[in-house]
């Protein structure tokens, strides 16, 4: 992999082996899935014991979630609050360590209720081991969430 894949189209997996893709690959699997707001495949790409952690979230937002159900719980209404629509800006960055990538995006939509319109900037670390990722380390923007965002938003703000 490239220091830095810039602006690449996201695309199916096309694994570098026949059975594990690099954590770049898989990445970019896993943000399609997102976009056809397949929920559970895109927890299907975790480990049974990732961690998830949210060191920028704000009070009433989960910080930490660990294990797969914690994951499926926190996401299986996002759809539903939050209608993703394009990834204009994506760069994936390696590391020292072949399993963990540095990932700049944006995410453009729109919220569910208001129809208003959801763009939200992020910095994830990530770590993909055996094809699973097994931990996300996701800072994003909580000021980018605008106060109409507070009655859609109950579901997402009760951790597991």
């Amino acid at each position: 992999m490239s220091q830095s894949e810039h602006s690449k189209p996201l695309d199916r997996i096309t694994p570098t082996t026949p059975t594990t893709p690099t954590p770049a690959e898989l990445y970019r699997h896993g943000l399609q899935l997102l976009l056809d707001k397949n929920m559970d495949a895109w927890v299907a790409l975790c480990d049974d014991h990732a961690v998830f952690e949210f060191p920028f979230a704000p009070d009433g937002y989960p910080k930490r979630l660990e294990g797969r159900a914690a994951i499926a719980a926190y996401l299986q209404d996002y759809p539903d609050h939050i209608d993703l629509q394009a990834f204009p800006h994506l760069e994936i960055h390696g590391t020292d360590s072949p399993d963990t990538i540095v990932v700049e995006m944006r995410a453009t939509g729109r919220f569910v209720a208001t129809g208003a319109p959801y763009e939200m900037s992020y910095i994830a670390v990530v770590t993909v081991v055996g094809g699973c990722i097994t931990h996300y380390r996701d800072y994003w923007n909580p000021l980018a969430i605008p106060a109409s965002m507070s009655e859609a938003k109950s579901p997402l703000t009760q951790a597991p």
